[in-house]
């Protein structure tokens, strides 16, 4: 074989096993891929289908609303409002890129005042958010530029901002998670006495605090999956639960009587120049509370709202000569006088080696057990008091609810002190007489007098007047506790007719035109800030009308310039009882004809 014809068929062999080789190769690797696809779809396709869904599976609270707080007449003292807090996603803000506007993307696209962007990244996305949530783009863009992919941007937006930011086309790097923002309309109107929530929703204080199991509703749910956007895709739900809002909590508490108790409270602080005042006004038939108010401006829901209770719940103080009601109710329901029994009363009296002087001085007086409370005697106290055991004493003032938790179950609530009475020493067991020795709340006070307006009977407070489901189902709510007898009918009728003797005696400062009353008046030394007792309490306790009591009306001062609670604080039951009488158009009073005598 010629050179020529070797050459040529060494290199065609080796051509064509070369050949053969690559395709043996192209062979092998194609059945690999096959076998590879075969694998996917027929072995593990479900199982790598599975895990491509769950990751796009994400689960999304729905938040529930939390009940409002109404007054007695339904006006909104507190309620929950749609807001939400935006989040960011940094991972996906940093790897952000926007797409320029043109005719084919449409909508789809990123422009700032119908500008490109003109960066990108977390810059970019801080540049067409900071607009919308009213901040500076660079401090968003810091937020952004963090690791993670979870940041909070602001909280608390309403939503018609969430709409705009919907319309930004920052699916899956901005989003917005639904919260309540809770709302307090009245400002400082009941501050403390509805107190206020925490972060998280929570009653942390008040009424807030109180309700906060029925005003709290149950959070659902959606189980579904979501696209590169962050958006649901359409059919993929495949759980899901309804969230359950709170339910609404009605009070007693008439707005328009806590608004003006409020002023005249404000009003009297300025007059008197007093450290501090407490009012409340109460229901005589049903027990309810129709105000509850206190001196202090603190702004519903605040922190100074959420760190501590109302004064006027938590506040406590000796009752000074209101005191004396309970005490001689007890005389007169044991037998051991009658109302219109005799005494002649000095100026001091000395009982035990202890001795007892009254606030004026006065000669040897000619007056009745009437006249007693009228002139609001110490010393006339005592003598009367002289046959009542100490147990006895103790028992009246107790049935009267002193010393007792009222059932009204309001946050901070001070129960009081009263010692039992095998713990008094000689001076106590004539001090409580005349309402000092033990302490109360004004809830306790306003209730005992209240025993007297109702015939002697003692009835549960309210405060919380019903209860509104979220399908709207009104459930009343009942007096915790039963009514009791205190005192017989016809002692309440006595004890009456000597508080109105009482309230006539102040009647050139404490009077309702057209109206009667029946009152006591209380002043007390207590404890100052140097623990001697250089500080006054003043208080006053009216029933209005006295001939067809309506309601009754407590006011406490501390420190008021004019000290005696006549002269200070019952004036100030007065203005709150005349706005009483005009709001509820109470019919005025006939002519009292029925006086008991006060002297002899």
């Amino acid at each position: 074989m010629n050179p020529i014809r070797r050459i040529y068929t060494f290199f065609h062999k080796n051509l064509l096993t070369k050949t053969m080789a690559i395709g043996v190769v192209l062979a092998l690797m194609g059945t690999t891929c096959l076998i590879q696809l075969a694998n996917i779809q027929l072995v593990n396709g479900k199982g790598m289908a599975q895990a491509a869904a769950q990751s796009r599976t994400t689960t999304v609270t729905l938040k529930a609303r939390r009940g409002k707080i109404m007054d007695t007449n339904g006006a909104i003292l507190a309620q929950s409002v749609e807001r939400y807090t935006i989040i960011g996603n940094p991972e996906q803000a940093q790897a952000f890129i926007p797409t320029t506007c043109t005719k084919q993307t449409g909508s789809n696209c990123h422009q700032i005042n119908g500008k490109p962007v003109g960066v990108t990244g977390a810059a970019a996305v801080a540049r067409l958010l900071a607009p919308v949530l009213g901040m500076d783009a660079t401090e968003l863009g810091a937020k952004l530029s963090i690791s993670g992919q979870y940041v909070v941007l602001k909280k608390d937006v309403t939503p018609a901002v969430k709409r705009k930011i919907s319309k930004l086309n920052l699916g899956g790097i901005v989003y917005a998670e639904l919260s309540n923002e809770r709302l307090y309309s009245n400002g400082t109107l009941m501050g403390s006495l509805l107190g206020g929530v925490d972060a998280d929703g929570k009653g942390v204080a008040g009424i807030e605090q109180m309700e906060n199991k029925t005003l709290t509703g149950r959070d659902g749910y959606q189980v579904y999956q979501q696209g590169n956007s962050g958006v649901e895709i359409p059919g993929t739900m495949t759980e899901s639960k309804d969230a359950v809002n709170g339910s609404d909590v009605t009070l007693t508490i008439d707005r328009d009587v806590q608004w003006y108790t409020e002023k005249v409270l404000s009003d009297s602080e300025n007059k008197y120049h007093s450290a501090w005042g407490i009012a409340m006004v109460q229901d005589v038939q049903s027990g309810d509370i129709l105000a509850l108010a206190d001196s202090d401006t603190t702004e519903a829901g605040s922190d100074q709202a959420k760190m501590g209770a109302s004064r006027a719940v938590s506040e406590t103080f000796e009752p000074g000569s209101i005191g004396k009601v309970l005490a001689m109710s007890g005389m007169l329901q044991l037998g051991l006088h009658k109302i219109d029994d005799k005494f002649t009363v000095p100026n001091t009296v000395t009982v035990e080696g202890q001795t007892y002087k009254d606030a004026v001085d006065h000669g040897n007086e000619h007056w009745t057990l009437a006249g007693i409370l009228e002139q609001s005697s110490n010393v006339g106290m005592v003598i009367a008091g002289d046959k009542m055991t100490n147990e006895q004493r103790y028992n009246f003032i107790s049935k009267f609810g002193i010393g007792q938790a009222t059932g009204l179950n309001l946050p901070g609530e001070s129960e009081g002190v009263l010692h039992p009475s095998d713990s008094w020493d000689r001076r106590t067991r004539n001090t409580v007489l005349f309402g000092q020795g033990y302490t109360v709340n004004v809830m306790q006070l306003t209730n005992a007098i209240s025993v007297i307006a109702n015939k002697g009977v003692k009835k549960p407070q309210r405060i919380i007047k019903s209860i509104t489901d979220t399908a709207g189902h009104v459930e009343e709510q009942q007096s915790k506790g039963e009514a009791t007898r205190v005192i017989d009918e016809s002692v309440a009728s006595q004890m009456l007719n000597a508080m109105e003797s009482s309230a006539e005696h102040y009647n050139t400062f404490v009077k309702v035109d057209g109206y009667r009353m029946a009152a006591k008046s209380g002043t007390a030394e207590v404890a100052g800030a140097n623990g001697q007792l250089t500080s006054i309490i003043s208080d006053y306790s009216t029933i209005i009308p006295a001939d067809n009591p309506r309601f009754v009306i407590t006011v406490v001062l501390k420190d008021p310039q004019g000290s005696f609670g006549g002269l200070t604080a019952g004036p100030v039951t007065a203005e709150i009882g005349e706005f009483l009488m005009q709001k509820y158009e109470v019919p005025a009073s006939s002519p009292r004809t029925d006086a008991i005598p006060v002297n002899w």
